[in-house]
């Protein structure tokens, strides 16, 4: 019997400890949805309303949206913002699995070296590289006006992260794989492909959810570099309802709606092997 109420007492313990647990998470999602529900409910209100501390439009203005495409040409920026994106991704995710491979299978001099100058270029902001960078971009190679300057970078691995994160999880996979490979006369280009490739497909979406990410939400760069109206992105195109007699708001919170949505519909899909990706990294076997 005392054996039986301690077991009932523990497991009303743990209901406790559980029902405290999820309504701190719910809590905590309310606050980090809470700037997502006002985005929406501005985006159906007037402009005097948006001010106000209703949770809920007193007229809901669907017709904010057509009237913001009038001005937010939202297609042709999303075609805009591929051109580089998809580009981007690609040349991103390929050089940084090559780069993620040599730092954790190759053997070659100064590799330690080499390795630790790109982990700490992660300490160095990005606004300090911008002004040489814009100089090579546009005084020396001459390539102002177009997208080049925002598409080259991403040849050499799409960041000292993304590099980082496919040597962690390379490094994860037993050598005796890469040894059992060569033994069978596959090459280093077949091992990485057949072999290494897909046991770090996790690793290998989240960079490119990251890098996409990154491309989807670059305000400073874009603007430095994309100088005609026509070469807008999403990003760049948001600012147009901001003018020196004031903002719309309505109008700029309908486009920001539909601005997230392809990144959400982008981590809805790849959602899984994002949490993987970064639940495991740098876990061993």
């Amino acid at each position: 019997m005392l054996a039986r109420g301690g077991l009932q007492s523990k497991r009303r313990r743990e209901h406790a400890a559980n029902l405290v647990a999820f309504l701190v998470v719910s809590l905590f999602a309310i606050l980090v949805l809470f700037p997502l529900w006002w985005i929406l409910r501005s985006s159906l209100m007037t402009n005097p309303e948006i001010g106000t501390l209703n949770l809920l439009p007193s007229q809901w203005l669907v017709s904010n949206y057509p009237e913001a495409l009038k001005i937010f040409t939202f297609f042709r920026f999303f075609g805009n913002t591929m051109t580089i994106a998809v580009p981007c991704v690609v040349f991103g995710t390929v050089t940084a699995v090559l780069c993620g491979y040599s730092f954790a299978r190759l053997y070659f001099r100064g590799r330690s070296f080499v390795f630790g100058l790109c982990i700490a270029s992660l300490l160095l902001p990005p606004v300090v590289t911008l002004i040489p960078l814009y100089i090579g971009w546009i005084r020396i190679l001459g390539l102002g006006g177009t997208y080049w300057p925002l598409i080259l970078p991403y040849l050499t691995g799409g960041g000292a992260f993304n590099i980082f994160l496919i040597r962690q999880f390379i490094m994860t996979v037993p050598r005796e794989l890469d040894e059992a490979a060569k033994i069978d006369g596959a090459g280093r280009m077949r091992i990485l492909l057949q072999i290494l490739v897909p046991s770090i497909k996790p690793a290998i979406i989240v960079v490119a959810l990251f890098i996409f990410i990154g491309i989807w939400n670059d305000v400073l760069q874009q603007t430095v570099y994309i100088t005609k109206q026509e070469m807008n992105t999403i990003a760049l195109g948001l600012k147009r309802f901001t003018g020196s007699y004031g903002t719309d708001w309505r109008l700029a919170m309908a486009s920001t709606c539909m601005s997230i949505v392809p990144g959400i519909l982008v981590y809805l899909v790849c959602q899984k092997y994002f949490v993987e990706g970064i639940v495991m990294t740098g876990m061993k076997n």
